[in-house]
C-alpha cells in the first residue's frame, strides 16, 4: 500500500487506527491540533471492555502492556442514597479483567509509541475530490493532500462536514467536573467513601459521581438537568430558587428580572451554586464538592442516532466524530475498536479501488452497531438523570454482574 493516509485527531480512535496500521507496516500521518502530548490535561479514566477496547489493543499488539498498567480493582462500583446509606457495593471478582480502568494519559502514551504525530496541525477543512486527492487545510494556513483522510477529531469534527451536515445537539444534561488530589492522604474519609473504583449518588434530576484515577487522583462529576445557558441565571437553574423547574429542557425560557449570571471561572461561586443544588445531601457526599480544586463546565451533546451519510471517496469518520453519544463507558471503547477494524481492512486492501471499497464496507458495518449503542446510551442517560432516582439504581442492577 502506497496511498497517503492521514487521521485527524490524536485521541483513542485516531491513535488506535494509526497504531494498528503501523503494526501492519503501513505509515499513517496523525494530525493533532494540540501543540504536544502534554498541552492540556488528558482527562479521566476509562474502563476498557474485553471485547471492545481490549480487543483493539490486542490487534495493536499492546494488550500485555495495557494489562500491566490497568487497574482491575477500578471495576468496583458503589451506589449511595442521598443520606449516605450504601445501597449497592459491587466488587470485582479476583482475577476479573472484563472492564479494568486505565488513565487516559497512560492509554495515550501507550498508543503513541513511535507514531508519526504532527503536533500543532489543527485541521480546519477537508475537501475531497480535488485532482491531487483529498485536500486538507490547516489552521496555520498550510495545505496538504492525501488519498484518505480519517476524521477522528471528536464531537466538533472539522472532517465531518465533508460527509455530513449533522451537528451535535444538547441533551438537556450538564456535567460540572472537579477533582481531588492525593485523596488517600489528604481526605482519607472520602477515600474510604469512594472505595477502589467509582461511587455515585442519585437524586431528582441530578447526581454526583466520583471516580478514582491512578496516583490518588479522583474525578468528581456533578450532573443535572438544565438549559444549556443555565449559568447565566443560576438562581433558577441550580435550585437556589426552590420553585426551579429542574425538568427544563435546553430551550427553556429564563425568568425575567433575575440577577446577572454565574461566572464559571469563579471557583467559589460555582462551588456555592453546586452546594445549593445538592442541599440536604449527606455531608460526606457534599465534601466531594467542598474540596474540589477547580470546576469545568461540560454540557453533554450527542449526534442524531443513527448517524449515517452518503459515502464520500477519500473521507471517513471514527468515534465521536461519527457517533457522539453520552459518556456511559461505551464511546471510547467503540472508537478504539472501529479504529482497529478500519486499519485491518485497509491493510488487507491492495489498490486504490480496493482502499475505497474497504472504507465503504467499514462504514456499512459501523453504522448499525454505533446506532444501537447511541440509542442505548441515550436511554441510559435518561434513566440516570431522572425525576425518579430509583431508575438509576435499576439501571445499575441490570448492567452490573450479580
Amino acid at each position: 500500500m502506497r496511498q497517503r493516509i492521514a487521521v485527524a485527531g490524536g485521541g483513542p480512535a485516531g491513535l488506535t487506527f494509526a497504531r494498528v496500521m503501523h503494526r501492519h507496516g503501513h505509515p499513517v500521518t496523525v494530525l493533532e491540533r494540540d501543540p504536544g502530548p502534554d498541552a492540556r490535561p488528558p482527562g479521566g479514566t476509562l474502563d476498557l471492555h474485553e471485547r471492545m477496547g481490549q480487543l483493539a489493543l490486542d490487534k495493536a499488539g499492546l494488550l500485555a502492556e495495557f494489562q500491566a498498567l490497568s487497574r482491575p480493582e477500578g471495576e468496583a462500583m458503589r451506589i449511595l442514597d442521598t443520606d449516605g446509606t450504601v445501597l449497592r457495593d459491587w466488587q470485582p471478582r479476583p482475577g476479573a479483567r472484563a472492564h479494568p480502568e486505565i488513565d487516559r494519559g497512560q492509554l495515550r502514551d501507550l498508543l503513541l509509541g513511535a507514531l508519526d504525530v504532527q503536533w500543532g496541525r489543527g485541521v480546519t477543512e477537508v475537501e475531497p475530490g480535488t485532482p491531487e486527492g483529498v485536500l486538507v487545510r490547516f489552521a496555520d494556513g498550510r495545505r496538504e493532500t492525501f488519498d484518505l483522510v480519517v476524521g477522528a477529531d471528536g464531537a466538533w469534527s472539522r472532517v465531518r462536514t465533508a460527509v455530513s451536515s449533522a451537528t451535535p445537539h444538547y441533551t438537556g444534561v450538564t456535567l460540572v467536573e472537579t477533582s481531588l488530589d492525593d485523596v488517600d492522604t489528604r481526605h482519607p474519609g472520602l477515600a474510604r467513601l469512594i472505595g477502589d473504583g467509582s461511587m455515585a449518588v442519585y437524586g431528582v434530576n441530578r447526581g454526583l459521581v466520583a471516580q478514582r484515577n491512578s496516583g490518588g487522583h479522583v474525578k468528581v462529576y456533578a450532573q443535572f438537568r438544565a438549559p444549556l445557558d443555565w449559568h447565566t441565571n443560576p438562581d433558577r437553574h441550580l435550585g437556589l430558587n426552590r420553585h426551579a423547574d429542574l425538568n427544563a429542557g435546553p430551550d427553556a425560557d429564563l425568568d425575567p428580572g433575575l440577577d446577572a449570571g454565574l461566572d464559571l471561572a469563579d471557583v467559589e461561586a460555582v462551588r456555592s451554586s453546586l452546594l445549593a443544588l445538592f442541599d440536604g445531601w449527606a455531608d460526606p457526599v457534599l465534601d466531594l464538592l467542598r474540596h474540589g480544586a477547580a470546576f469545568v463546565h461540560r454540557p453533554l451533546h450527542v449526534l442524531p442516532a443513527p448517524h449515517t451519510w452518503t459515502h464520500v471517496p477519500g473521507v471517513t469518520l471514527l468515534g465521536d466524530a461519527a457517533h457522539l453519544m453520552p459518556p456511559l463507558g461505551v464511546g471510547a471503547n467503540l472508537a478504539m475498536l472501529e479504529g482497529a477494524e478500519l486499519a485491518e481492512s485497509l491493510a488487507a486492501a491492495s489498490g486504490h479501488g480496493d482502499l475505497d471499497e474497504a472504507v465503504r464496507a467499514f462504514e456499512e458495518q459501523m453504522w448499525p452497531r454505533a446506532g444501537r449503542w447511541a440509542e442505548m446510551t441515550m436511554a441510559g442517560l435518561e434513566r440516570l438523570v431522572s425525576p425518579d432516582p430509583a431508575e438509576a439504581l435499576a439501571l445499575f442492577d441490570e448492567v452490573q454482574p450479580s
